[in-house]
């Protein structure tokens, strides 16, 4: 994994200020230790920051290759799983290569397919590529999103950078939040809008986009999109091919030439993983490496709920010795949660999951002196159906997004004067009935099946896309890299259009997992009740985090100015409860709150 960032603008080359395309490319050290380098030719500036982990002596960016006479340069974050196959059929074509890497992969795959290169590749990805002798740049983003793109435009110049962060780092665009940005922080973040990047003139390329940047602009368009496709498999048979695409999706992702780990929760998910990993390893002669993560004071003090009705630690450890793992429990001190709220909100560049973040972004620091690349079961509940909203009606019928049980929470705790409230919830329901409109149906399909594919669609084009961003930011910060197997593309293309009752099979969240991964995870985990990433339950860690808020109200920043301090205090009398997804409460809250804080300040913010 790696960081790219640039600015191309063909009409005003000499308007490309190129030691602030050098400071973004600094922005975003962190995701590229190993090496970086620059590109600058008229009209277009690269920057790369490499984080070594194919071919880890070669592959430097940017790349450029010259064939028939063309020149063509790629800066390039990702992995391509489907590497081997794709070398092969360019080598075939003509291609040369000198690397191992499967950067000089890509960038032979456009010289020969040009825009239809992205339809290739089996992966995550996001890249930039000057196609010299068409006097144009090509870019792309991975069908669901693992990798990150952002980018603005301003007048003819097109800026680009895998973090917000490097965008900020340009005097073309400020750090400057509209009413709709403000909205999604107050009512939805960590999810925000696809295509937003919060701040005003920030966005993002899309999952499953490309575009053009030339003298006549830019211009982008999906090459890949869900589809409503007909399909009658009964569950044994679906079960199989579930079975046979991600037994696949882990071979191919186990390719790496640095160390590489598995976070193991004792949930399904990450366990279905560790399974296929450990088999795989085991027919290579190696032993793979497992974490599981747990917190301070937590054996004391979890609490039982229905999105995490049980604790994870004992699961892990049984199944990591029964599959014979190097297993390795991070435990995370209250005062490390704490103490890295901040960092996390810097290194997402938006207030996101308080301690959810905070301790990956802990766990992922821990791991790096150890390990470099893990894989991790992120997408499966969206794609598989375990969240409460896929078989509970009540939450999917609401006007509003499933997933927040109470979208005035945190708005409400503001100054209506300053954040209009009303008129942001009347926005954001009609941007959730224009995506729920957006979904695609079968015609004459049954009202389950209609309502489970529209919760599917939903969850990943929002819920999921947030917890690749929460995974991408917190271990890029620590310099590793994250592999998603569930998030193979073939997966949710076949997912998606079995019937509900095949999913849902005698009432059982993710049977359909459950039955494909017979014979590989035995029955105490394989039917084991959903339990998402942990959090912690010390008290301590609220009592902290309070004292945090406090000293930020004293302060002439953005709370001070805005927050309704009885309400406030009202907050901290109150029962409490999950306010977002599966494990945002009051203390969750609080060091939002703290985060939003520090970012209003770190980042300069203003509301325009």
């Amino acid at each position: 994994m790696c960081s790219i960032n640039g600015c191309v603008d063909f009409c005003d080359p000499a308007g490309i200020l190129q030691e602030e395309v050098i400071a973004a490319g600094q922005a975003l050290a962190h995701r590229g230790p190993d090496g970086h380098g620059s590109y600058f030719v008229p009209g277009v500036a690269f920057y790369h920051n490499r984080l070594a982990v194919m071919d880890p002596a070669g592959g430097a960016q940017p790349m450029t290759v010259v064939y028939r006479g063309r020149t063509y340069t790629v800066v390039y974050n990702g992995e391509l799983y489907n590497a081997d196959e794709l070398r092969q059929d360019l080598a075939a074509k003509g291609a040369v290569f000198l690397t191992n890497c499967d950067t000089e992969v890509l960038l032979w795959c456009y010289v020969f397919y040009g825009e239809k290169t992205p339809e290739k590749l089996n992966g995550i990805f996001a890249f930039a590529v000057h196609d010299a002798a068409k006097n144009c740049v090509f870019v792309a983003r991975d069908r669901l999103g693992v990798k990150p793109f952002f980018y603005a435009q301003v007048g003819t110049k097109f800026y680009f950078a895998s973090e917000v962060k490097g965008l900020l780092c340009h005097r073309d665009v400020p750090p400057e939040v509209d009413e709709e940005g403000l909205w999604q922080l107050l009512y939805l973040t960590p999810v925000t809008l696809p295509g937003s990047g919060v701040f005003r003139r920030v966005r993002e390329l899309l999952p499953g986009a490309c575009g053009r940047v030339s003298a006549e602009g830019f211009s982008t368009w999906p090459y890949w999109q869900l589809e409503a496709r007909p399909c009658f498999d009964d569950a044994e048979t679906a079960a199989a091919n579930v079975r046979a695409i991600f037994v696949d999706a882990v071979r191919r992702q186990l390719q790496s030439d640095v160390p590489l780990a598995v976070l193991l929760s004792g949930g399904l998910d990450s366990s279905a993983i560790t399974a296929v990993a450990a088999e795989y390893m085991r027919e290579w002669g190696k032993k793979i490496s497992t974490y599981s993560f747990e917190y301070e004071g937590n054996r004391e003090s979890f609490k039982a709920g229905l999105f995490q009705p049980q604790s994870d630690d004992e699961y892990a450890a049984w199944l990591a010795e029964r599959l014979g793992t190097n297993h390795t429990v991070l435990t995370a001190p209250t005062a490390a949660v704490a103490d890295r709220l901040g960092p996390a909100a810097l290194a997402r560049d938006l207030p996101g999951q308080a301690d959810i973040d905070s301790s990956l972004l802990y766990y992922c620091g821990a791991i790096k002196r150890r390990h470099t690349v893990l894989l991790s079961g992120e997408c499966s509940d969206e794609i598989f159906g375990g969240y409460p909203w896929f078989y509970r009606p009540e939450m999917l019928a609401r006007d509003f997004f499933p997933w927040l049980h109470d979208p005035t929470v945190r708005i409400g705790l503001f100054d209506a004067r300053v954040v209009r409230p009303a008129a942001g919830l009347a926005y954001l329901k009609q941007v959730c009935r224009d995506s729920r409109a957006a979904c695609p149906h079968l015609p004459g399909e049954s009202e389950e099946d209609r309502c489970a594919r529209e919760a599917g669609w939903l969850s990943t084009r929002y819920f999921m896309a947030n917890l690749l961003e929460r995974k991408d930011r917190m271990s890029m910060a620590a310099a590793v890299e994250v592999r998603v197997p569930f998030a193979d593309h073939r997966i949710i293309e076949y997912v998606f259009n079995l019937p509900w009752h095949v999913k849902f099979e005698q009432g059982v969240e993710k049977s359909l997992l459950r039955r494909a991964m017979k014979g590989y995870l035995p029955d105490r985990v394989l039917w084991r009740k959903k339990s998402p990433y942990p959090k912690t339950h010390n008290p301590a860690y609220e009592a902290a985090v309070l004292g945090m808020v406090r000293e930020r109200l004293d302060r002439r920043g953005f709370l001070a100015a805005a927050l309704d301090r009885k309400k406030f205090e009202d907050l901290l009398t109150g029962e409490g409860g999950t306010w977002f997804g599966q494990l945002m409460a009051r203390p969750q809250l609080l060091a939002w709150l703290y985060q939003l804080d520090v970012w209003f300040e770190t980042y300069r913010v203003r509301l325009v």
